[in-house]
């Protein structure tokens, strides 16, 4: 009887010692897939989300005022330029050296692919209508290479800066009308200031 009952407490440590040892075994294993859960996480944050999704971008300079001030940041939106193209208006990141470059423009679509553009007089026309519009800060004073008619290819936008006396945009020659390669995204809301918090038109 006593082997007996020396056999059953044997079994019974045996048992508290593999339930235990189980139990580590479930930790470690619930601490790793959190561990990969986190990992997967702040891949998809600080890479998939402002590579594809959303990114923010600081405003530098005066070019879009008085809409977008210097030193403002803001959200770009990088998703539906995928399934649509951009409409007239759209305030849009670009890379006029190409995606490949830091250098960056924010400007508003003024022309749509496939459209003639010209600027004569300050005065924006597109396929020799004027355009009615009041999102300039002043004045058109210089029309570029746009003073001559402007047609835009099938992946191409002519766009400019509300602040037109010192934009440099689609005016330039060294910008030109934007490829649609070469656009970033459309800016859909400000972040910073708090202050001017809110969806950008």
């Amino acid at each position: 009887m006593m082997e007996e009952k020396n056999s059953n407490k044997k079994e019974e440590s045996m048992d508290v010692s593999t339930t235990q040892v189980g139990k580590k075994e479930e930790k470690k294993r619930r601490m790793w897939i959190e561990i990969s859960i986190y990992i997967i996480l702040l891949f998809i944050c600080g890479y998939i989300i402002p590579r594809f999704v959303l990114q923010r971008t600081i405003i530098d300079g005066s070019s879009m005022e008085t809409n977008l001030y210097d030193n403002e940041n803001v959200l770009v939106e990088k998703v539906s330029k995928h399934f649509k193209n951009y409409d007239r208006f759209d305030i849009i990141v670009f890379y006029p050296y190409g995606k490949g470059t830091k250098d960056y423009y924010v400007k508003r679509v003024i022309g749509l692919p496939g459209e003639t553009i010209q600027i004569k007089d300050g005065i924006i026309y597109i396929n020799g209508e004027e355009l009615n519009e009041n999102y300039g800060k002043d004045p058109i004073e210089d029309g570029g290479i746009a003073e001559k008619p402007i047609v835009l290819a099938d992946d191409e936008y002519f766009v400019l800066g509300d602040n037109r006396r010192v934009s440099k945009d689609s005016r330039i020659e060294d910008v030109g009308p934007v490829s649609k390669d070469k656009i970033g995204g459309k800016v859909i809301l400000r972040i910073w200031p708090f202050s001017k918090f809110g969806f950008v038109k």
